[in-house]
């Protein structure tokens, strides 16, 4: 997509700006290593480690993510996230952190909204972790776009503060922590208290032309209140959301007359493909109207000797529909689409030249989705040099039903349902921390289990929208489970040094495994690997000001189930799509940082990052069966660099930005996208060379703050052999850099007004799907 010479010229300015700007200022706005050991509830047992960048006090929430290694975190408060940024959903909170990308498309955007990392891309959704309150987020049934993980159930109003661990160097997480492990923590009262949230989202779009305006209301309520040792905390929200269309029918320039009966049309929009190869977008598709309903109850009691009891329910529904509707007009002005001759297609004429259109380029769907989650923890925390935790969670898809639009010529509102009820996961752990008075050691171990359903039924529909279940015409079944035991030890064995040793040890099965066609059925048989994974860190207090660190860890991903499972058949017979042979992906990465800290809350960090991936987990395309199967990737190599940093300026002025540089490559692929070779030395799919971040903070009056953000992407592709060569298109993967505002005002003890606008400059980009365009938007919080 071609943009004015200015607009250009203001970009590579901005950008410019940026980049010294977050090179000056440097680390995310809370805190540039894990929390305080002492926030975490712990006692003077544990070594002195402030000097060494390990222990940190900032906020008044601790994380529960390791507190004893001495590698890069990043986190921000619930208040940091409430004044600076637009957050409409749990996944915002992560706009401005350092390295990471939610492909969010739209405001409640439920099956596509995955997280990417330094050295993964939205293609990867298995290789980072999120949890809240302890409790799995990510959905790890699965490894791509469909599978994001479930930001529902955390609501950006209760988050109180999210932290960011990079890298596999914990041996109390599994191989999927390769890129990145998120952790929310969500509040409990200290007291009664209330607070209600009512928030409206406007995006005028003009994407191809079609003037439309896309808009969201959200509206939520919390109360919880504490009694002596016992407290609670019950929230309730809903989304109303229509986002913009996301597919796009479309046909390549044809050189064929036009067949008999074509009507002549209007309205096509011309372009370029990510091939650049000219094109003509036809219509729009999978424009979602959707509604969510949320709800949480937390429930805690404190026992003596510093044991705390805690059980989590909560419940998210969904239901969406996805619209289509067609560009095409005939010479009397009436709409053009499939269904105009009252058949299932439509023979038309554009400029003289004769295409064909079909269902599938108008899809229609409608999903009603029930997910639970139950989780449960009993925690000591430390004291008297012990410290341990019993925690179990349940992860269940109570209902999940998707209907689709395919008519026959048997019936022309039929179409299919894919019933996913009984699929789900469930985790158990016990941890114990050891740190007995007058050692220089603190020990970490623990045993867990995580447990991974997969149940998919489809079955034909002789009415899409109300039918009742008919002939059963695919089936996955499949099961994968991890057991695993660890220990990590944390030695200050000189004054300004720590070292941090750890292994984990892990037993994965997969098994049960179906795949079922309306003509074939194909049992598959269970499997079993064991796989070791050491982890190491070191840190060094160079001075007060100063610390260095180095860690290194290996990740073993284990494949997920759909990954297995969840393939097809081709006309020969053969399983396609997905291959229950596959072997883990084995990573490598390093890391060594320089930290400095200065007088509140000033920072830096420079951090060098190498990843080493063996057998990365892609689909590509397997010339035994011609279609496109996830396959092992020999290995991919990333070496990259990235700073972040905080610092205040006068008038209340807090600037923090990042910058990071990343080169990630395919070193050796027995596979291929087109022809033997042409996959390698390319680009990991979207994993952009460039990216950064500022925002701008000033606290204009006690009672008003303002905000002013900017997030910047470069190049990036989306096929294995780069042949996405033009971003600026549907399918494809497209730099940007977006503005975004915000202002909040405190009216005064009770209420709270905020009004914001995201991706100021319009600016259009894309992930295949398009993002959001200019969205305006404002809310009212009452809190008692």
């Amino acid at each position: 997509m071609q943009r004015p010479f200015r607009v250009r010229r203001l970009q590579a300015g901005a950008l410019a700006m940026l980049a010294t700007a977050s090179a000056s200022a440097i680390a995310t706005a809370s805190i540039s290593g894990p929390a305080t050991t002492a926030a975490a509830g712990t006692d003077d047992s544990v070594p002195r480690a402030a000097s060494l960048g390990i222990v940190r006090v900032d906020g008044t929430a601790p994380t529960s993510l390791p507190s004893r290694i001495p590698t890069t975190m990043e986190g921000l408060s619930g208040e940091d996230i409430a004044r600076d940024i637009n957050a409409t959903d749990a996944e915002d909170a992560l706009k401005y952190l350092p390295s990471l990308l939610v492909r969010k498309r739209y405001i409640g955007d439920y099956n596509h909204a995955v997280l990417s990392t330094r050295a993964s891309g939205t293609g990867n959704s298995a290789r980072s972790l999120v949890y809240a309150d302890g409790i799995l987020l990510s959905n790890l049934l699965g490894n791509g776009a469909s599978f994001a993980p479930r930001w529902g159930l955390v609501s950006p109003e209760e988050i109180a503060r999210v932290d960011v661990m990079y890298g596999p160097f914990s041996a109390a997480f599994g191989g999927n922590a390769v890129g990145a492990v998120v952790d929310y923590q969500t509040r409990m009262p200290t007291r009664f208290e209330a607070h209600a949230r009512m928030g409206y989202s406007h995006q005028p779009n003009t994407l191809f032309g079609q003037e439309h305006r896309f808009d969201a209301k959200q509206a939520s309520a919390s109360v919880g209140s504490a009694e002596g040792p016992f407290s609670w905390w019950l929230h309730a929200g809903r989304t109303d959301s229509e986002g913009q269309p996301q597919t796009f029918a479309n046909r390549t320039l044809s050189t064929a007359a036009p067949a008999v009966g074509a009507i002549p049309v209007t309205g096509a929009v011309p372009g370029l493909n990510r091939s650049n190869q000219p094109w003509l977008i036809l219509g729009s598709g999978t424009q979602y109207a959707t509604v969510q309903d949320q709800a949480k109850l937390k429930l805690a009691y404190e026992f003596d000797g510093g044991l705390r009891a805690m059980a989590i329910f909560g419940l998210w529904s969904n239901r969406s529909d996805g619209r289509s509707r067609s560009f095409l007009t005939d010479a009397d002005g009436r709409t053009i689409d499939h269904r105009s001759n009252g058949g299932l297609s439509q023979p038309i004429s554009i400029d003289g030249k004769g295409y064909l259109l079909g269902a599938s380029d108008f899809p229609q769907t409608r999903d009603e989705l029930e997910h639970r989650m139950h989780a449960v923890s009993l925690k000591r925390r430390l004291r008297d040099g012990l410290g341990w935790e019993l925690s179990g969670s349940l992860y269940d898809y109570l209902a999940d039903r998707s209907r689709a639009a395919a008519p026959t010529d048997a019936s022309h509102q039929g179409g299919r349902l894919t019933d996913q009820a009984g699929t789900g996961w469930n985790t158990l752990s016990a941890k114990l921390t050891w740190a007995p008075a007058g050692s220089d050691h603190t020990i970490d171990a623990g045993l867990s289990q995580e447990r991974y359903r997969l149940r998919t039924r489809v079955y034909a529909l002789g009415d899409w929208r109300d039918g009742a279940a008919g002939a059963l015409t695919s089936r996955f079944d499949g099961d994968t489970r991890v057991r695993a035991v660890f220990a990590q030890d944390a030695w200050a064995f000189a004054p300004e040094w720590i070292a941090v040793l750890g292994l984990r040890g892990e037993h994965w099965q997969s098994f049960d495994g179906v795949t079922q066609s309306a003509r074939n059925l194909k049992m598959h048989p269970s499997r079993a690997q064991t796989a070791w994974s050491p982890k190491a860190a070191l840190s060094y207090g160079l001075s007060e000001r100063w610390v260095l660190k180095v860690s290194t860890g290996r990740a073993v991903r284990f494949p997920t189930v759909s990954e297995l499972f969840q393939g097809g058949f081709n006309a020969a017979g053969q399983f396609i799509n997905n291959d229950p042979t596959l072997k883990a992906e084995r990573s490598w990465t390093s890391e060594f940082s320089a930290e400095w800290t200065g007088t509140g809350r000033d920072a830096l960090r420079l951090t060098v990052f190498h990843e080493d991936s063996r057998d990365a987990l892609y689909a590509q395309l397997n010339v035994a069966t011609n279609a496109s199967t996830v396959q092992n990737i020999d290995r991919i190599r990333t070496r990259g660099i990235e700073a972040s940093g905080t610092v205040g300026l006068p008038r209340r002025v807090m600037l923090t930005g990042s910058v990071t540089f990343a080169d990630s490559i395919i070193l050796a692929n027995a596979g291929q996208a087109a022809r033997p070779g042409d996959t390698l030395g390319k680009w990991q799919p979207r994993v952009p060379r460039w990216r950064a971040t500022l925002l701008a903070q000033w606290q204009a009056r006690d009672d008003l703050s303002l905000s002013l953000g900017a997030r910047y992407s470069g190049k990036q592709f989306s096929t294995l052999d780069n042949s996405d060569v033009n971003g600026f298109a549907y399918m494809a993967a497209s730099k940007y850099f977006t503005v975004d505002a915000r202002a909040q005002w405190r009216v005064d003890k009770h209420w709270t007004l905020a009004a914001g606008v995201d991706n100021l400059n319009d600016y259009q980009y894309w992930n295949f799907h398009p993002y959001p365009g200019r969205t305006f938007q404002v809310e009212a919080r009452w809190d008692y």
